[in-house]
């Protein structure tokens, strides 16, 4: 392979690059952002007395949808403002969904990151940085994310107060099997903290240091499988890790996390089932 080295093209000095060409490539095909297998709902999508929102997307296999709006050159505080305004109208007009706000633009500064990064967690929010290479006659564009959502996950007060179990409870409503399935991944959870324990609750298995919970990762034992909850946050990146690991995963957006069968047998690369739960400890912490 012969490398070459690519030109940057700045789009907002560019008249052939304008917004809407932008706007029209992502809307062929949206998984170009990096945010998973989208689908375009629709563009300029007006909003009562606001403008008009770039882009509509949404994640077939979820309830997810994601408010985008584009900007070439730097983001600026109308920029950061209008993409708020956009999201929390679509949220209102459909409250049953799941709405995420995405800023792409060429050039997401450091102060404006900082800015953005103040309403994170509390507006589901994703800035991207778009940049237009040129290689030989072809032109590429390059989507980093910058600032991703921040993954609220399911604390203890979402769980609630859970009654509390012991291990002959799971016994009898799972199976030996299946509950050495927990004892493995455990044992693999130690090696990142020896405090922490399994906790017997009725609902699940979550884990705890010194008794206080820490549930970045819950397992619920069945007769012949383990459905396990991990508080990682979603990507393409996480996604194939999990499955290159031997585990079945799919997102729920409501509680934001993996959710995974395993069956005996079905672990197949420890290091990679350890370098998961780093993540979503890392995550959760």
């Amino acid at each position: 392979m012969k490398l070459v080295k690519a030109e940057r093209v700045y789009m907002k000095d560019n008249p052939e690059l304008d917004e809407r060409w932008l706007q029209s490539r992502i809307a062929e095909d949206p998984a170009i952002l990096g945010l998973g297998d989208l689908i375009l709902l629709n563009k300029e999508v007006s909003q009562p007395k606001a403008g008009r929102l770039d882009l509509l997307l949404r994640d077939p296999g979820s309830s997810q949808r994601y408010e985008v709006e584009i900007q070439l050159g730097r983001t600026d505080e109308t920029h950061i403002i209008r993409t708020i305004e956009y999201w929390d109208i679509e949220r209102k007009r459909y409250p049953r969904l799941e709405h995420t706000a995405v800023i792409v633009a060429e050039d997401i500064t450091s102060r404006f990151l900082n800015v953005i990064g103040l309403f994170n967690g509390t507006i589901p929010l994703i800035a991207i940085q778009v940049a237009a290479l040129k290689v030989g006659d072809h032109l590429v564009l390059q989507f980093t994310r910058v600032l991703d959502q921040m993954q609220l996950g399911v604390d203890d007060e979402d769980l609630g107060e859970q009654p509390p179990a012991t291990r002959s409870y799971w016994e009898d409503r799972s199976s030996r099997d299946v509950l050495a399935i927990v004892d493995d991944l455990q044992a693999i959870i130690k090696t990142l903290d020896s405090t922490l324990d399994l906790k017997y609750n009725k609902q699940f298995i979550g884990l705890a240091r010194d008794g206080k919970p820490s549930n970045f990762v819950v397992f619920q034992p069945r007769k012949q499988w383990l459905r396990m909850g991990l508080a990682l946050s979603q990507s393409d990146e996480n996604t194939s890790a999990l499955e290159h690991a031997g585990l079945k995963p799919e997102y729920d957006p409501k509680w934001r996390r993996y959710v995974l069968t395993v069956e005996p047998g079905r672990i197949t690369d420890r290091d990679a089932v350890r370098a998961i739960f780093a993540a979503a400890r890392k995550e959760w912490e």
